[in-house]
């Protein structure tokens, strides 16, 4: 819970919940129109004639929210209740959402503010079960339409970050944390007020999922100590008030929501490895076992969810940078079509921009490898001094222009798309200077909201923010050394945060550095890495970079320089050769340039394995299906929208 220090310094909420005898738990959002399309996987369960379809709602929530209770009403709609704010402020509010028409109505609300709580339906009344703000509390509060929430009871003691599922009229409180440690014992209450302990669990756990099958409710994953994601399946058997351990998960997991769809239970986002995930599983109460069963179209832990109107809803939660997001998902399941198999997901959306070094290009493509749009050509020429090296390119303006660094011609040129007209040139074409107006092998430029654009003038060893009024520089021209602010060892990126920082990594020394658009140093750390290049944040303390050597490698890492997770194959086709840049995408895998192998690759995190890319590897070419050293790349999806850097797109 929030407000109080959690184990890792993260505070997550997990609540997962399922519907289950007219009961189900879960967190919501507020939900406002928007004109973008929905994004769809689908997924054939094996063994069955039935498809389970993801895909995101084609609303978003007003604002960001997470760690909330929702619950159904019965008609197809929910109550959102409580929850976190982006801000980190708890709120009070009860919200009746219509999530067939994306709608949201103020309905009452609680009378003291909680995230991190648990719901369920006892009578058909809504209850919300411990939880805080502050810190950990014990309330029982009720939901009455159209007026404040009443406190009803109290629980024996204090408890957040617990679950709750309704079995037969009968409420199960699971897991939570008491300020001490995690809970062992499972509450039964039928009123509120008065509750009893019904079993002990063998491990206990803060953030577990739940569903239940019959008269056993199955706890899913959690975490049972610092830092420390469940494997357990643990099974609670309700009429005899035992629990055990009855199965492992494939990973790891917490955060997690379970759900119940067409007579299946599905386990669904979470966290795992510290990291947001977007995995969905099926898992078998004859066999104990957990079966792949697709992909959510974005990762996300901590998300309220909700069975309503045959439907499960993933509502809000957190995408990996522990921060809030409005995004609202939706689980469904319909017959398989007789003969026909559901299509394989695509590894993206959306159209990818591709800087083809080596062949003095831009190349735009889709998932099924079909190129769009190619830059320069003939309508669209290049421009005087010509392109070339085109190291980086960046989509700007929503997708109605993209910014681009000819490195080896030492200069940056905006152009329109998908017209091509040049916009905005700075440099002078195979001119390297260090004076106004001139640049020295620049890399990755971006503009800026405040209309400036920031460059990293690699060779002399400075960061740039040009702007109408005049340039900024961090770093010394020509001292190239790490001691940042005041100067810095071969920068070769610059990617600017989502709180207006920017993210340098250092050649020399292998250096990654938060810094100020003012010049403030917040943080530095060295990574035990070659060649750090193009480090992009995932999280509050989590941070993914590409190490430009062979064999290449991609790592995710925290400020003090702990790696989380490493790729780097030694050989074959998994090995990566000078990779360049790594970004994770909306679906959870992680795209890479792979330079020196002349392809760009996508990669699943969780399998290691190379699922989709563009070129031949090994082979450079200007054939269609071929390309040339490609150093960078973007994603242009649905509303003009740059989901790899939003807040420079």
């Amino acid at each position: 819970m929030r407000g109080e220090r959690r184990w890792s310094g993260l505070v997550v909420l997990a609540l997962a919940l399922c519907l289950v005898a007219g009961g189900c738990t879960g967190g919501a959002r507020h939900p406002a129109r928007s004109g973008a399309p929905p994004a769809s996987t689908h997924s054939t369960n094996a063994g069955s004639r039935t498809v389970l379809e993801s895909s995101a709602a084609p609303w978003r929530l007003p604002a960001p929210l997470s760690r909330a209770v929702a619950l159904p009403d019965g008609n197809g709609g929910a109550l959102l209740i409580g929850g976190l704010e982006q801000s980190q402020a708890t709120t009070d509010r009860i919200l009746h959402l219509d999530l067939a028409r994306g709608t949201a109505t103020p309905t009452g609300r609680l009378a003291a503010p909680v995230h991190d709580a648990a719901g369920a339906l006892l009578g058909g009344t809504p209850y919300v079960f411990g939880g805080g703000a502050q810190q950990t509390v014990a309330a029982v509060q009720a939901v009455v339409p159209g007026r404040r929430a009443l406190l009803k009871g109290r629980l024996p003691a204090p408890r957040s970050d617990l679950a709750a599922i309704t079995v037969a009229g009968r409420a199960y409180l699971v897991g939570g944390y008491d300020g001490r440690a995690p809970s062992r014992a499972v509450l039964q209450t039928t009123d509120g007020m008065h509750f009893r302990t019904v079993a002990q669990l063998p491990q206990g756990v803060r953030y577990p999922a739940l569903a239940a099958d019959g008269v056993v409710v199955y706890v899913f994953g959690g975490e049972p100590a610092p830092n420390v994601e469940s494997r357990a399946i643990q099974a609670i058997d309700l009429r005899t008030g035992t629990a055990r351990v009855v199965g492992r998960l494939p990973q790891g997991l917490a955060d997690a929501a379970a759900v119940r769809l067409g007579g299946r239970i599905y386990l669904a986002g979470g966290r795992s490895g510290g990291r947001a995930t977007d995995a969905i599983w099926r898992f078998d109460p004859a066999s104990r076992k957990m079966i792949h069963a697709g992909r959510l179209p974005r990762p996300v832990s901590n998300a309220a969810a909700v069975v309503a109107g045959g439907s499960a809803w993933l509502l809000g939660g957190e995408d990996g940078s522990q921060l809030a997001t409005a995004a609202l998902l939706r689980l469904a399941t319909r017959p398989a079509s007789a003969g026909h198999a559901a299509p394989a997901a695509a590894p993206f959306q959306g159209r990818l921009l591709i800087a083809d070094r080596g062949n003095n290009r831009l190349l735009l493509v889709d998932a099924a490898k079909h190129v769009l749009w190619r830059y320069p050509s003939a309508g669209a020429p290049a421009p005087p001094g010509g392109f070339y090296f085109p190291d980086d390119a960046f989509f700007i303006r929503h997708g109605t222009a993209l910014i681009s660094n000819e490195e080896g011609n030492d200069t940056i040129v905006e152009i329109a798309f998908p017209d091509g007209r040049v916009q905005w040139r700075y440099g002078h074409p195979k001119v390297a200077g260090s004076r106004p107006g001139y640049l020295n092998q620049p890399d990755d430029a971006y503009l800026l909201r405040d209309g400036r654009v920031v460059v990293a003038d690699a060779k002399n060893c400075r960061i740039l923010l040009i702007g109408p009024r005049g340039t900024t520089q961090i770093g010394a021209t020509g001292r190239c050394a790490h001691d940042p602010p005041r100067s810095l060892g071969y920068p070769n990126g610059d990617t600017p945060l989502a709180n207006g920082d920017l993210l340098v990594s250092e050649i020399h020394g292998s250096w990654v550095d938060e810094i100020a658009p003012g010049g403030r140093l917040v943080w530095s750390v060295h990574l035990p890495i070659a060649y750090p290049s193009d480090p992009q944040q995932l999280g509050r303390d989590l941070y993914l970079v590409a190490d430009y050597a062979r064999p290449g490698g991609i790592m995710e890492f925290t400020r003090e320089g702990h790696l989380r997770w490493v790729y780097r194959p030694r050989g074959g086709a998994a090995m990566l050769d000078h990779p360049s840049l790594a970004e994770r995408l909306p679906g959870g895998l992680i795209c890479v340039n792979d330079d020196y192998r002349h392809r760009v690759v996508v990669i699943d995190p969780a399998t290691r394995r190379i699922v989709w890319q563009y070129g031949s590897t090994d082979r450079a070419g200007t054939a269609p299906g071929l390309l040339n050293t490609p150093d960078g790349f973007d994603l242009l999806i649905a509303g003009g929208t740059t989901p790899t850097h939003p807040q420079t797109g």
